[in-house]
């Protein structure tokens, strides 16, 4: 998917941006930032080294959101199959984002989800 054609249903801040506090790294289970990265909505209320837009996927099969980005991490739900889940980080084999129908944030396996149409 191309940078153009990418939906963008976000508002992008386009105010100046400031530190007012530290960012919120508390776990959150709703709150789409890390230590690294947050979702670029998020941006001018959390300050991290990288905004994200989140790229809208479909759950290919029944997955596990999970609190880590390995096996053996802590199960949060279950995905259904065609639920959608936008993807704002991959890394090793793991997608990290947010499920849409309840916010919650975490981790699934990559290679279940497929980027949406």
């Amino acid at each position: 998917m191309t940078v153009e054609a990418m939906p963008l249903s976000v508002d992008v801040p386009t105010g100046q941006l400031a530190l007012v506090r530290p960012a919120d790294r508390s776990d959150k289970p709703h709150l789409p930032v890390r230590g690294d990265l947050a979702h670029i909505g998020l941006a001018g209320r959390y300050f991290v080294p990288h905004y994200a837009v989140p790229m809208p996927h479909t759950v290919k099969a029944a997955s596990v959101l999970r609190s880590a980005g390995k096996p053996d991490g802590e199960e949060l739900r279950a995905l259904r199959a065609g639920e959608i889940f936008d993807v704002l980080d991959i890394a090793g084999g793991w997608a990290w984002g947010q499920a849409q129908a309840d916010q919650l944030v975490g981790y699934v396996e990559f290679a279940q989800l497929e980027p949406q149409a």
